[in-house]
């Protein structure tokens, strides 16, 4: 399973949200390519990075603070946040991204989400962010009426790497992942699945390691708060 630490860029630093909200952000680093440094130094091989301030302007805003990050990790990088073009997606992989990670488009446009896939096999990730099993899309400001399963659904032949799935309440409030939701979409997609919000320390990450379809955890204030350990982390997840 993939330990991916997570660095959120608002404003070129890097921060946490509270459940989503940017007014609710705490800054643990203003250098991008140091945090990812540091990461790749505790042994992380793949790393998360989310451009907050692209996620609601449906654009890139954090475009240094992401090639900073690339400059600084030696492993790979997957992207996400307000990546809803196919010039969006060009873009970051000319930069060196690894994985493009597309929420909003995947519901608002599914049909260019399948193109880009198609285009680049295994490079794209779906966002299944949830409030209260309903997708949450730009930047989780507004939620849908389509149902995390059905989301699942429409990429299930689609040729897209994995599904990461938030929940949005739980996102940065260490209150634990949501396993039960978590495995339940495995177990129906034929996609892997990623999990990430709420990670609070090694239970989760212990509770995640063998579970079947699982590809991966997204962690980020409990690494920044010093509530989980990345290298036991690593180790447990190896």
């Amino acid at each position: 399973m993939i330990v991916f630490p997570a660095i959120d860029l608002k404003g070129g630093q890097c921060v946490r949200l509270a459940e989503g909200d940017m007014d609710r952000a705490t800054v643990y680093n203003e250098d991008p390519g140091a945090q990812a440094r540091a990461f790749a130094d505790a042994g992380a091989t793949a790393l998360h990075v989310v451009d907050l301030d692209g996620a609601f302007a449906g654009e890139s805003r954090n475009a240094a603070g992401v090639a900073a990050a690339l400059a600084a990790f030696p492993g790979r990088v997957q992207v996400g946040g307000g990546i809803r073009t196919r010039a969006n997606v060009e873009a970051w992989f000319e930069l060196g991204v690894w994985r493009a990670v597309m929420g909003t488009a995947a519901l608002e446009n599914p049909a260019l989400v399948r193109d880009v896939a198609r285009a680049h096999p295994d490079r794209i990730v779906v966002a299944v962010d949830a409030r209260d099993g309903m997708v949450a899309t730009r930047g989780w400001a507004e939620r849908s009426t389509v149902s995390v399963a059905e989301l699942a659904a429409r990429f299930a032949d689609a040729g897209v790497a994995a599904l990461l799935f938030t929940d949005v309440g739980r996102d940065g409030m260490l209150k634990g992942v949501n396993l039960e939701a978590t495995i339940a979409l495995a177990a129906v997609s034929p996609v892997p699945v990623i999990a990430s919000g709420g990670v609070a320390g090694m239970a989760d990450i212990a509770a995640l390691v063998g579970q079947p379809n699982i590809e991966g955890v997204i962690t980020g204030r409990a690494l920044y708060d010093g509530r989980l350990d990345l290298r036991e982390a690593l180790a447990a997840a190896a």
